[in-house]
């Protein structure tokens, strides 16, 4: 789903391209200076207190303390994830700005599809993923410069050929950092081992990815890290719409 933002006009398509080049294998640390800044408060991080989640909010405190934390909170997300975001807001002294999906949609979605209607087909499951988390989405973004996100290519086969500085024409143009884009699953837990940074405590039971509780299981030793969301699906298919790439 577009959302109506102001077109971006920090960098010129010159400039643009010359960050891209410049950052393209870039340390997560430079990445995040350069976020700051450039585009300070006007960027926003999404923040849904993952493994990687908490390696950049970590980070963001110190490299990038101006830029904004946001979170979508669908309304069912796992108790392990409200438990570990509780305890980064404290531990950091984080303001989160936390979006829910809009009342009157889920009721109808429920209302008429079931509790469950994300298990009945692929376009079912973006109808859900659209209301609790495409639009809340595009609220989030509203009037920001820039956003900030987790992504890594090693995650699955639907991010092997994401940038570092990218160009989110779903939401304006707006410009679209992936501090850790090149770290592996490795890179992540040593990071979070030798900073101490508190983790969900899901990642421990076989959790690399955590979205929504219904949508999530733990993965099997051989599959990839994102095998246990929206598991009925085809590896080709599990993203729910928040990184579109065009």
């Amino acid at each position: 789903m577009s959302q109506a933002n102001p077109s971006p006009s920090v960098l010129s398509q010159e400039e643009f391209l010359a960050a891209s080049a410049e950052l393209k294998n870039a340390p997560a640390e430079q990445i995040l200076t350069w976020a700051e800044a450039r585009f300070g408060a006007s960027a926003a991080m999404a923040v849904s207190f993952g493994a990687e989640d908490v390696v950049l909010i970590d980070l963001a405190r110190k490299h990038a303390p101006s830029v904004r934390l946001f979170t979508l909170d669908t309304g069912r997300l796992p108790p392990e994830t409200y438990e570990v975001s509780e305890v980064l807001r404290n531990r950091y002294g984080l303001d989160v700005e936390t979006f829910f999906p809009d009342r009157e949609r889920v009721e109808t979605l429920v209302s008429t599809q079931g509790h469950f209607s994300f298990r009945k087909s692929i376009e079912a499951r973006k109808q859900c993923c659209g209301i609790r988390k495409v639009e809340p989405l595009g609220r989030a973004l509203r009037g920001r410069q820039a956003w900030v996100t987790g992504l890594r290519r090693e995650q699955s086969v639907t991010r092997t050929e994401v940038e570092a500085l990218e160009r989110d024409m779903d939401h304006g143009g707006l410009f679209k950092l992936n501090p850790l884009v090149s770290w592996s699953a490795r890179q992540v837990w040593s990071y979070i081992q030798e900073n101490g940074v508190p983790y969900n405590v899901l990642h421990d039971r076989g959790y690399p990815s955590i979205g929504c509780a219904p949508c999530t299981r733990a993965v099997k030793p051989y599959e990839d890290e994102r095998a246990g969301r929206w598991w009925w699906e085809s590896a080709a298919n599990r993203e729910c719409g928040l990184h579109v790439r065009r």
